[in-house]
């Protein structure tokens, strides 16, 4: 096991962007910590999934998408190799997207833009890809395991090696 290569890869976005779906999606035994909420229930940790993909482990971290859990993002995010930032194309774009774009700008962090739910009633993935052309943005739907396995292995491999001496992408 010594000779395996590990890669840490966390996913911010808002509330109901789908971060606990796409966990779940490339992982299907991930562990999750959520609770109850109004809308059904909600990461109030993270997610946990954890993927092998071309002799990697790739260990995926989903953060909870509240504002108020910032300190939980900054524990979580510590040391990672890169991150997905999963936008909701159904909702408008807003400062707490922002916020978590210009966080991973300001880490420099090396990190890519899914956006989900494109097919969906009244989404509007052009706003976003406008909004943020800047970043590299993928179209992803978080319940497809094809499309976005492929997606965060595209992603994984444009990750610099040996970000730090923990987690060594490739």
């Amino acid at each position: 096991m010594a000779d395996d290569k590990k890669c840490k890869i966390v996913i911010f976005g808002a509330f109901g962007a789908g971060k606990t779906t796409l966990v779940k999606t490339l992982d299907p035994e991930s562990s999750h910590v959520e609770a109850k909420c109004s809308g059904g229930t909600t990461t109030v940790a993270l997610d946990y999934g954890r993927v092998l993909m071309n002799g990697n482990h790739i260990h995926i971290f989903g953060t909870p998408g509240q504002e108020r859990f910032e300190f939980a993002r900054d524990i979580i995010g510590k040391g990672m190799d890169g991150a997905i930032l999963l936008i909701d194309v159904t909702s408008p774009v807003d400062d707490f997207i922002h916020h978590l774009h210009d966080s991973l700008c300001a880490a420099r962090i090396p990190f890519v833009i899914f956006l989900n739910k494109c097919d969906s009633v009244g989404a509007r993935p052009e706003l976003f890809k406008k909004e943020f052309s800047d970043a590299a943005i993928t179209k992803v739907s978080a319940i497809d395991r094809k499309q976005s396995l492929e997606a965060l292995c595209t992603f994984a491999q444009t990750l610099p090696p040996h970000r730090n001496a923990h987690s060594p992408c490739h």
